[in-house]
C-alpha cells in the first residue's frame, strides 16, 4: 500500500533500516536509546528495526555502557562477519584484487603485475576474474556472504541497460569495452552477485569521504596521480562522487603530446609517466627495465639525496615544474567547484607527498581567485596506496545499506555445486 507521498510500507521498513545500518556503521557502537536521536526514529521503530536486523544477523551486541540511574544499556554494532565484498584496482602497473568483511578488513589479496602492453582487454578480464576464486579460496573467505564485486577502472564508465558497464579508456586503448558482459561471461560467482564497476579516481573519492581525510566535508574534490591524474567532485548534490576527467584539461596550447592523443593535457605534464619521460628528454637516467613505481622513487631519491650530495638537477627541475602544473590544474578545481578541501591520492602522489606539497598549495594560490582559495585546504589522502581498492569495494556495500541490508537471493541447490567447483577449479593450489 503506498501513501501520499508514494513510498509504501516496504519503502518505509527498508529506509529505517537503511538509518540504522547507516548510524551504527559509521558511529557505532551505540545503544538502542542513542539511535533514536541519530535516526529521526521513534524508539518503538527502532526497536522493531534492530530486533529485525538481529534476526538477521546484520546486528550484533557488543557489549554494554552504564545510564543514569538505570539499568546498563547494551551497545549494538553491525557485525564484520555476517558479509563480505571484492574491491578490483585496475591500475596502470598491477590489477589489484582484495576481498573484505563488512567492516572493511582485509581478509586476503592478490595482484598481478601488467606489462606497458597489458591493457589487453581479454588480460585484464583474465586478470580480474581470476583474482576473484583466488580470493574467494582463501581461508576466511565466505562465498555464500558475498555482496558484490566493486571494480575501478581508467576511463569513463558508462552505465547502459542493454550491455551493463563500458568503458571508454581512451588512454589505455579502450573504445565502448563491455566490461561487466565480459566479466559476466567468464565469472565463477552466481548470477544474483553484483558487479559495480566505476571509475577509479571516483572509487578512491568514495574511500576517502567515508574513511579518510574526507570524513565531515561536504564538497571536496579527491585527485587520483599515477600514472595519469584524474580527479573525483563531491557535493551534496552529488554526494557519492562524480569522475572528472581533469587528466585532460588543457594547460598548455599546443603543448606536449598527451597519451589520449591531444597536445597540452595537464597528464602530459603532471602525470608519473610523463614526468620520467621528461628527466629523460632532458637527459636524467631513469632506471631501465623496471616499473613506474620503481622508476619515480630514483627519480625522488636523484632530485633529493639522502647523503648528502648534489641533487640531479635535472630531475629537481621537472618535479619543481610539475609541482606548478599541478599547483596550477588544482587553481582550476578550486574557482569551477569552490571545494573546502583538496586531497591527493594515488601512488606518485602519496610517493611525492610531503616533498613537493608546499610548492603545489603555494602555485594553487597563486593561479586561484582569492576567495575560493583562502577556504581550501589542500592535503594529501590517509588511506594509501589500497584507497581504490577499498572504494571500490564500498561500491557494493553502499548499495547493501542503501537496500536496508537485504541480501541478494541465495543461489538454487541445482547451481551451487556447480559454482563451488568452479571456484576450487580457479583456486591456487
Amino acid at each position: 500500500m503506498a501513501g501520499r507521498n508514494g513510498r509504501t510500507v516496504r519503502d518505509l521498513r527498508r529506509g529505517n533500516r537503511t538509518a540504522v545500518l547507516q548510524r551504527l556503521y559509521f558511529d557505532g557502537p551505540l545503544s538502542r536509546f542513542e539511535l533514536g536521536p541519530a535516526t529521526g526514529l521513534s524508539s518503538g521503530s527502532v526497536s522493531n528495526v534492530v530486533a529485525d536486523l538481529i534476526a538477521d544477523a546484520l546486528v550484533e551486541e557488543a557489549g554494554s555502557v552504564d545510564s543514569d540511574g538505570g539499568r546498563p544499556r547494551t551497545l549494538l554494532r553491525v557485525s564484520p562477519h555476517s558479509g563480505q565484498m571484492i574491491g578490483v584496482d585496475v591500475g596502470e602497473t598491477r590489477v589489484r584484487v582484495e576481498l573484505f568483511d563488512l567492516a572493511l578488513t582485509e581478509l586476503a589479496r592478490t595482484e598481478r603485475p601488467l606489462t606497458p602492453q597489458g591493457y589487453d582487454v581479454d588480460v585484464i578480464v583474465g586478470h580480474i576474474r581470476d583474482g576473484i576464486a583466488e580470493v574467494l579460496g582463501a581461508p576466511g573467505a565466505a562465498p555464500e556472504r558475498l555482496l558484490g564485486v566493486g571494480v575501478g577502472v581508467p576511463g569513463i564508465v558508462e552505465h547502459t541497460a542493454d550491455r551493463g558497464a563500458v568503458v571508454h579508456g581512451q588512454t589505455i586503448g579502450w573504445t565502448a569495452v563491455p566490461l561487466e558482459q565480459l566479466l559476466r561471461a567468464t565469472s565463477p560467482l552466481p548470477d544474483q552477485v553484483p558487479y559495480f564497476i566505476d571509475n577509479g579516481a571516483k572509487t578512491l573519492g568514495q574511500a576517502e569521504m567515508w574513511f579518510g581525510a574526507g570524513r565531515g566535508a561536504r564538497n571536496a574534490v579527491v585527485v587520483l596521480f599515477g600514472s595519469g591524474v584524474g580527479a573525483c567532485l563531491v557535493t551534496p548534490e552529488v554526494e557519492h562522487g562524480r569522475a572528472v576527467e581533469w587528466g585532460h584539461l588543457t594547460v598548455r596550447v599546443r603543448g606536449r603530446r598527451c597519451r589520449c592523443g591531444a597536445p597540452g593535457c595537464l597528464e602530459a605534464y603532471a602525470g608519473a609517466e610523463s614526468l620520467l619521460a621528461r628527466w629523460r628528454e632532458e637527459g636524467g637516467r631513469p632506471p631501465t627495465d623496471t616499473d613506474e613505481e620503481t622508476a619515480l622513487t630514483a627519480m625522488l631519491a636523484a632530485a633529493y639525496p639522502a647523503d648528502g650530495t648534489a641533487p640531479d638537477p635535472v630531475a629537481l627541475d621537472v618535479l619543481e615544474e610539475t609541482a606548478e602544473y599541478l599547483g596550477a590544474g588544482l587553481s582550476d578545481l578550486i574557482n569551477l567547484f569552490q571545494p573546502e578541501r583538496i586531497l591527493i591520492g594515488g601512488w606518485a602522489g602519496l610517493q611525492l607527498g610531503t616533498r613537493f606539497l608546499p610548492a603545489v598549495r603555494r602555485h594553487a594560490t597563486t593561479y586561484a581567485l582569492r576567495h575560493p582559495v583562502d577556504k581550501v585546504t589542500i592535503e594529501l589522502g590517509r588511506l594509501g596506496p589500497d584507497a581504490v581498492t577499498v572504494g571500490a569495494a564500498i561500491l557494493p556495500l553502499a548499495e547493501f545499506f542503501a537496500g536496508g541490508g537485504r541480501r541478494p537471493e541465495p543461489v538454487g541447490e541445482d547451481r551451487l555445486p556447480a559454482w563451488r567447483a568452479a571456484l576450487r577449479e580457479r583456486s591456487p593450489r
